[in-house]
């Protein structure tokens, strides 16, 4: 009786996989929520300042890890006012292992009196989750941080139920109390977002949102099972969602990086995972309305995670893995226009079996600031700037 049950639930979770196969090619045919009209950007250097940096190494090391954490990966940074004790808040997942069962999302702050980071505490529980959200939490990955307009602190988080990660969806968490200091932070759950009518599924986030000047954002995300596409979300600078864009036709690319180029230029770059790949491009010329495929860029993609910032007109870097079928080479590149891109930076180099991935970037007293996993042991952080500046 035991095994004929064990084989009818085999045989219907098979059934269930094959029905979203079947289905994932029609979630982009799907009525979305409207995409309200085109917004002007605030481009980053209305935020970063006008001027073109040098970009000089300055300091590096690891973020400390929570006690008894041996695996952590998907880092994010996310640049904290003026005037606040942090100059920067990384947030990625650590436990035992990937998917392992006490993943929980860790966060770490830079102290700027200090200018160490502090002890790394967890700040996102999946049973606490669960429980707020009245449904099972299986896995957790890929935070992804934004300050709104009153400088409330938003986390976006992946989130599995039954499958993988191509079956996951997008947790939208927010800062539960009035202080995001590292000792009081906390989040509770706002809600699944609403992005198709498959209970959400196979939506997931992984770099920083481009911020726009109406307060707003644009948060990138992508479609995972079966076809595999980036999308944009766009949020108010309340951190309501207002609806969802394809960036691109093809069905190859994940994990897309915003660049703004002008106001209502940007250029997003995405992970290639067909063999031999390369760093795939679109682009926007209206403020993210409507977005049109360009020519792969001249940079090899070995299916991994890529992150791109604009500093200041003309000054675009990206941190991306550079060798063709591996991740033990991570490098800065630097371009003008992103189409055409320089090496500026190595950034770790090492040899076959190493990895070093899943860069992220974030600008914070004026310093390029850049957090990676290592050896998926660790995360390992790099500041950059003007040898002069003072961080």
């Amino acid at each position: 009786m035991v095994l004929h049950s064990l084989q009818a639930s085999r045989r219907a979770r098979a059934g269930l996989a094959l029905l979203v196969l079947a289905l994932a090619g029609a979630l982009d045919q799907w009525p979305r929520p409207p995409v309200p009209e085109a917004a002007r950007a605030r481009f980053a250097t209305a935020q970063l300042g006008l001027q073109a940096v040098d970009l000089k190494p300055q300091a590096s090391g690891k973020i400390p890890m929570p006690e008894g954490a041996a695996a952590a990966h998907a880092s994010n940074l996310l640049a904290m006012p003026a005037g606040q004790a942090a100059v920067l808040t990384a947030f990625w997942f650590a436990g035992d292992r990937e998917s392992a069962p006490n993943v929980q999302i860790a966060a770490s702050q830079f102290d700027r009196a200090s200018q160490t980071w502090l002890p790394a505490r967890y700040v996102v529980n999946r049973h606490v989750m669960a429980q707020a959200l009245g449904f099972g939490v299986r896995r957790l990955g890929n935070p992804v941080a934004w300050l709104d307009a009153s400088g409330r602190m938003h986390l976006f988080v992946v989130a599995t139920g039954w499958g993988g990660w191509a079956a996951a969806r997008i947790l939208h968490l927010v800062q539960d109390g009035g202080s995001n200091a590292l000792a009081e932070l906390s989040f509770k759950p706002v809600r699944v977002l609403p992005l198709s009518w498959l209970w959400n599924t196979s939506f997931l986030v992984r770099n920083a949102p481009l911020p726009l000047q109406d307060g707003g954002m644009l948060l990138p995300a992508h479609f995972e099972i079966g076809r595999k596409y980036p999308v944009a979300l766009r949020f108010d600078r309340d951190g309501e969602f207002l609806g969802l864009v394809r960036l691109s036709r093809h069905a190859h690319m994940l994990q897309p990086t915003f660049l703004a180029q002008t106001g209502t230029q940007w250029l997003a770059l995405m992970r290639d995972t067909r063999p031999e790949g390369r760093i795939t491009a679109a682009q926007t010329l209206d403020g993210g309305a409507h977005w049109r495929d360009l020519p792969d860029l001249d940079l090899v993609n070995p299916d991994a995670a890529a992150a791109g910032l604009a500093l200041a007109p003309g000054q675009l870097v990206l941190a991306h893995n550079s060798s063709p079928h591996s991740r033990e080479l991570l490098d800065l590149s630097a371009s003008r226009d992103g189409l055409q891109w320089q090496l500026l930076q190595p950034v770790a180099h090492g040899r076959q079996g190493d990895e070093f991935s899943y860069p992220a970037l974030a600008w914070a007293d004026g310093a390029l600031w850049l957090s990676y996993t290592d050896d998926r042991r660790s995360i390992a952080w790099q500041r950059l700037g003007s040898v002069e500046a003072k961080p």
